[in-house]
């Protein structure tokens, strides 16, 4: 196996959980590196970027395709709900604020990588977290995740 491809798989465990690395990183994933530093940048599966690497900081940012994967791991819990109401707001990569979470997994921290759901569980954003978790359910003003890129605008 790749050297790089492992060392991934453990940062991702360690960002996401225990099992993340081989959820979104398959035996087949093709990694591009940079030019200028030879270091890992974009993960795909076939031709579908999963996940971009951050060398500078040691962080993975998802793609909707990344999310989806991560979304049906067990035990996973860096994700919020929106609000129905909000939803096509949210999907069209608009940033989610308090008063529209409806659920927030227990333990995440601003600048942690989130996965937006609806309220079926169905991912429809990935962004940045911007409040904790308690402060993102608590609060009734204020961006809780700054959304980088919705379903919509993803196809």
């Amino acid at each position: 196996m790749n050297k790089d491809l492992e060392r991934l798989r453990g940062i991702a465990d360690y960002q996401f959980g225990y099992g993340a690395g081989s959820v979104l990183f398959p035996d087949d994933t093709r990694i591009e590196y940079s030019k200028n530093t030879s270091r890992p940048r974009h993960i795909y599966d076939d031709d579908v970027m999963v996940a971009n690497y951050r060398p500078t900081d040691a962080v993975f940012t998802i793609t909707i395709a990344g999310a989806e994967r991560l979304n049906g791991l067990d035990g996973f819990t860096g994700y919020v709900v929106v609000m129905d109401e909000v939803l096509e707001f949210i999907e069209n990569g608009k940033n989610l604020f308090a008063k529209h979470v409806v659920e927030a997994g227990p333990g995440i921290r601003p600048d942690d990588e989130l996965i937006v759901r609806d309220t079926k569980g169905d991912v429809v954003a990935v962004g940045k977290a911007v409040l904790t978790s308690d402060e993102m359910l608590r609060f009734k003003n204020g961006q809780a995740v700054d959304v980088r890129r919705g379903r919509k605008r993803h196809k």
